[in-house]
């Protein structure tokens, strides 16, 4: 595990797989960690692959402050890293929430993303919720039957040794993280900077209840020059976790697709 400093003194901590030129950071989504991408690092054929996997602010091992949470700052913490590691672009690949910040990072540092894949992510636009899913996921910070609630909404075919570990990552981050983090993500609020996003972009979508494949399309795809939509039937939300090898084939033929 390796750890920089953030432009705020907040500690960022990050694992780093490979020493090829073709950079990929993996950033996960929210209430969970870097983690989160463990098994997809399994099924990724690494040669000439240098795997950039954060732990974002209030998660996993980095440092827990009691606010500060945006998308903007989540997006400062991957450059701060890449900046550390001398990595001057690179392709990022964002999960949920994570997918929010690779948008953001596409679109106003288009000079640094090579390219952009984005997993079951929320859309820049946000991701308008029921009144009673708001309550659940805005109190669910350090609460594992909330999670286990959230997840088992979230996921279709989630392993039971898949949700424990991911209830363990959970619990791991800080609840005020949980609380503020997902009034960001939900309200989005830039959706107005997509067409700036000049970098391939892959967009994932699966049976994901909360971010079907039409919500996809529409808040992300149709706003962005180019873009491709991939559908993985079966999974819901969790797809790196649920389907970890066809998760993983997808990113391997973009990257084999849009080498720098």
């Amino acid at each position: 595990m390796h750890v920089t400093q953030a432009n705020d003194g907040i500690k960022i901590a990050y694992r780093s797989f490979g020493e090829g030129p073709e950079v990929v950071f993996l950033v996960h989504g929210w209430m969970v960690s870097g983690a989160v991408h463990d098994d997809l690092l399994e099924h990724l054929e690494r040669d000439g692959l240098r795997i950039i996997v954060p732990d974002l602010r209030g998660a996993g091992q980095s440092d827990k402050p009691e606010e500060g949470y945006s998308i903007k700052r989540y997006a400062d913490d991957v450059l701060s890293i890449a900046d550390a590691e001398g990595i001057k672009s690179f392709t990022v690949v964002g999960h949920s929430m994570g997918g929010q910040i690779a948008q953001w990072l596409a679109a106003h540092h288009a000079d640094r993303v090579n390219g952009v894949v984005l997993l079951c992510p929320v859309p820049a636009s946000g991701a308008p919720l029921p009144p009673e899913a708001i309550g659940l996921f805005s109190s669910a910070g350090g609460n594992r039957d909330a999670q286990r609630t959230i997840l088992g909404l979230a996921c279709k075919e989630l392993a039971p040794a898949s949700l424990e570990r991911l209830l363990d990552d959970g619990a791991r981050t800080l609840p005020a993280a949980v609380r503020l983090s997902f009034d960001v993500w939900r309200t989005g609020g830039f959706s107005d900077v997509l067409g700036q996003i000049k970098a391939p972009l892959l967009v994932v979508g699966t049976d994901d209840p909360f971010l079907p494949p039409a919500a996809l399309k529409g808040e992300i795809v149709s706003k962005v020059r180019g873009a491709r939509f991939a559908y993985l039937p079966g999974p819901g939300h969790y797809v790196q976790v649920e389907r970890p090898r066809e998760t993983a084939a997808l990113l391997q033929a973009f990257l084999a697709a849009h080498r720098p």
